[in-house]
């Protein structure tokens, strides 16, 4: 409850900048700011008509809705100068794998183009006290042995989409060592990582948890591209958390001197897990175990076999580590979907989801 108290007290009247956040992690970061009473400027894509913006109703707490493209340098840096913000979280992105390979051109310029655009406005940004910009578990250079991997370690993605977020990482620590230098983001600017995260409100296809829902409600046998697979899994919130509590570090110059500026936050190893078992899992807390699980015929696109963070940094530097264990992750997923599908007030159950894991967080 004391942590809870504190980080109140720090985000109440905050103005927080956010791209991106009529996405599925945008939207559950503006429910948990507003519950910890800063004052939200969002720009981002119009949100989907099932999206968990709409669903729970964003747009009413919203200082500032700007619905554009942050490939529009011109508007967006008109946006940030004009709203004067003390925090940015850059969660804009193309973040799909799948759509990666099949809309590559796309997928590059608004990863790379957009985050470039982001960090350019923010140069002169006088009012701005710091940034985080938002990548992926998907930087890292696969290794041929399974490992954890931690910020020193070496970046490198081979399909389109790992391979802009890795750009990212670049263009950001180039903008930290070549402009940021010099002006009131010295030491004040970072990018984090996170693991694959799922919760209620993932409406995008090609994700597991979408995917295995979809089959659900429409009693299809669920096909997996590769069932073996084993990922990061981490409920929603977790790395949330974790970027504002690198955010809040970074304005009051909380963290030590020399430190890289890059951040995981991943669950605990005994949380990752193949794509079999979550999908198992899932089906067990939704209670349909009559749906047949099957691996597709043909691979049509490359995927890592094993992935996974270390998150020792966090852990030491920030205090900052995951609460919640694969099977609570999944119960609490499961059961958005089932009031968002009988049409139980999901904006309701969101707030009090949110607010009860704030309140109530256990080490």
């Amino acid at each position: 409850m004391e942590k809870y108290i504190n980080l109140k007290n720090f985000w109440k009247n905050k103005k927080v900048f956010i791209t991106g956040h009529t996405g599925f992690k945008g939207s559950w970061m503006c429910i948990m700011l507003n519950l910890l009473g800063a004052k939200i400027y969002g720009y981002s894509l119009k949100p989907e008509k099932k999206s968990l913006f709409i669903q729970s109703r964003c747009s009413k707490f919203l200082k500032k809705n700007t619905y554009s493209n942050i490939i529009n340098e011109r508007k967006l840096n008109k946006s940030i100068n004009k709203i004067k913000p003390d925090i940015l979280f850059h969660l804009a992105a193309q973040p799909l794998v799948i759509e990666g390979y099949k809309n590559p051109i796309e997928t590059f310029n608004t990863n790379i183009n957009g985050t470039i655009n982001v960090l350019n406005c923010i140069r002169n940004c006088k009012s701005l006290k710091s940034a985080v910009i938002i990548t992926t578990d998907k930087v890292y250079k696969i290794q041929k042995k399974n490992k954890f991997y931690s910020e020193n370690d070496e970046l490198g993605g081979s399909d389109p989409y790992s391979a802009s977020k890795v750009c990212t990482e670049i263009l950001t620590n180039s903008f930290i060592q070549s402009f940021f230098k010099m002006t009131n983001l010295r030491n004040r600017v970072s990018s984090a990582r996170s693991g694959n995260v799922i919760g209620g409100g993932d409406m995008k296809a090609d994700r597991i948890i979408p995917d295995i829902i979809k089959s659900i409600i429409k009693k299809n046998n669920i096909v997996l591209r590769n069932p073996a697979a084993t990922r990061p899994w981490q409920h929603v919130l977790e790395p949330l958390s974790g970027y504002l509590l690198i955010g809040s570090k970074l304005l009051n110059k909380k963290l030590k001197k020399g430190i890289i500026p890059s951040w995981n936050f991943g669950p605990h190893p005994k949380n990752c897990k193949s794509v079999s078992y979550i999908t198992k899992l899932a089906l067990q807390r939704w209670g349909d175990l009559n749906l047949k699980i099957r691996k597709e015929k043909r691979k049509k696109y490359h995927e890592s076999s094993f992935l996974s963070l270390n998150i020792k940094k966090s852990k030491k530097e920030l205090n900052w580590q995951p609460r919640l264990n694969i099977e609570d992750t999944i119960k609490f997923t499961v059961e958005w979907y089932k009031k968002f599908f009988k049409g139980d007030q999901i904006e309701k159950f969101t707030y009090c989801f949110c607010y009860f894991r704030w309140k109530n967080k256990k080490k």
